[in-house]
């Protein structure tokens, strides 16, 4: 998503990464890695259990990709879906 930040920017996207990590390792991270989109702290897993995001062992998060318009996840898939995937399922919604 980062190489492809431009893209999801011309269709009006928000992205957001969501990481159990803090927010001072996010900063780190962040510069680290030169992403153009925040990271969510989610230290408690809600985020990741609600989008059915943990492994088996309910700690480990599972990469994942979620695509929400109007409250409603209209794409998910685990693993890193190519960015032409997930700009056709925004299209598909209008964004």
């Amino acid at each position: 998503m980062r190489d492809n930040f431009a893209r999801y920017e011309q269709v009006g996207a928000a992205i957001y990464g969501v990481n159990p990590a803090s927010v001072a390792a996010h900063d780190s991270y962040v510069a680290d890695f030169g992403f153009p989109f925040r990271l969510v702290s989610d230290a408690g897993r809600k985020i990741a259990a609600a989008y059915g995001a943990l492994k088996e062992n309910g700690t480990s998060i599972q990469r994942s990709v979620f695509v929400v318009s109007g409250g409603v996840v209209c794409f998910a898939r685990v693993g890193a879906p190519s960015s032409d995937d997930i700009l056709s399922a925004l299209a598909q919604v209008g964004g």
